[in-house]
C-alpha cells in the first residue's frame, strides 16, 4: 500500500518568509510585524510614531486588513509608501501576501518596514511573514486577562505594547495582573505603555525602533 505523506501545510508560508526576509536583508531594510486585536491601537500607534521617527528613517507600510483602504488611508496622510494588503476575510497576513506588497515598495529607499497585520489575537501570531521583530499591542479595554487567554499572540514578541493607558481608570485593567502573565509567557520582552493620542510612551516606541534599525540602514541617513 502506498503511504500518504501529508506536508507541512505551512512550508508555503515559510518558504515565502524566507525569501522575504532574504530580499529585505540584501536591501539593508529592517522589517517589523505589528500585531494585535481589532481596536488595539495599532494603527494608532503608527500614527504617532511616524512623524517621530520620518526625519531619521526612510519608513513604508504594509497594512493588513478584511476589507476597506480606511487604516491606509490614515497612514498615507503621513507621507510614507503604504501599500494596503487585503485578505478577503482571511484572518491573518500571510507571507505570500506580504511578498505582493514588497514588489510594490520603493525598497531601496527604506530603511524600515512596518507591516500592520489584521486584527485578531490568535493567527496572525502563527504566520512568520519575514520580519525580523515583532511587537505585540494589548489595549487596557480590552482586559488584563487577554494575555493568559492569547499566550501566542506574547510569546514570540521583541516588544510589547499596552495600548489606551489613558482608559485604565474607566476600566478594571490591572496592570500587575498582566504583566505577571507576561511575564510567565515571555522574559525577555519589554513592556512598555503608551497612550498614542496624548502621544505618551511614543517617543520610547520611536527610540525603541530606532535602536533597532539595521546600522547599514540607519548610516545610509548620515
Amino acid at each position: 500500500m502506498k503511504i500518504k505523506v501529508l506536508k507541512n501545510v505551512f512550508q508555503r508560508n515559510d518558504n515565502a518568509a524566507r525569501e522575504n526576509r532574504e530580499l529585505l536583508d540584501a536591501r539593508g531594510v529592517t522589517c517589523v510585524n505589528l500585531l494585535g486585536g481589532a481596536g488595539a491601537g495599532k494603527t494608532s500607534l503608527l500614527e504617532a510614531v511616524i512623524p517621530v521617527l520620518r526625519d531619521s528613517l526612510r519608513m513604508g507600510v504594509l497594512e493588513g486588513d478584511l476589507a476597506t483602504t480606511k487604516d491606509a488611508t490614515r497612514v498615507d496622510a503621513l507621507g510614507v509608501p503604504v501599500i494596503q494588503l487585503l485578505t478577503d476575510g482571511g484572518c491573518h497576513l500571510t507571507a505570500t501576501l506580504v511578498q505582493q506588497g514588497l514588489r510594490r515598495l520603493p525598497l531601496d529607499g527604506l530603511d524600515m518596514l512596518l507591516i500592520e497585520n489584521v486584527g485578531n489575537p490568535i493567527c496572525p501570531a502563527g504566520f512568520d511573514l519575514g520580519e525580523h521583530l515583532r511587537i505585540s499591542v494589548l489595549s487596557v479595554t480590552e482586559g488584563d486577562d487577554k494575555a493568559a487567554k492569547y499566550p501566542l499572540l506574547f510569546k514570540d514578541a521583541d516588544l510589547i505594547v499596552l495600548s489606551k493607558c489613558d482608559l485604565q481608570p474607566l476600566t478594571d485593567f490591572d496592570f500587575n495582573t498582566v504583566t505577571r502573565d507576561l511575564r510567565r509567557i515571555n522574559r525577555r520582552a519589554e513592556i512598555l505603555q503608551t497612550q498614542a493620542r496624548r502621544a505618551i510612551g511614543t517617543e520610547a516606541l520611536a527610540t525603541w525602533l530606532l535602536d533597532r534599525c539595521r546600522p547599514s540602514s540607519a548610516a545610509s541617513r548620515e
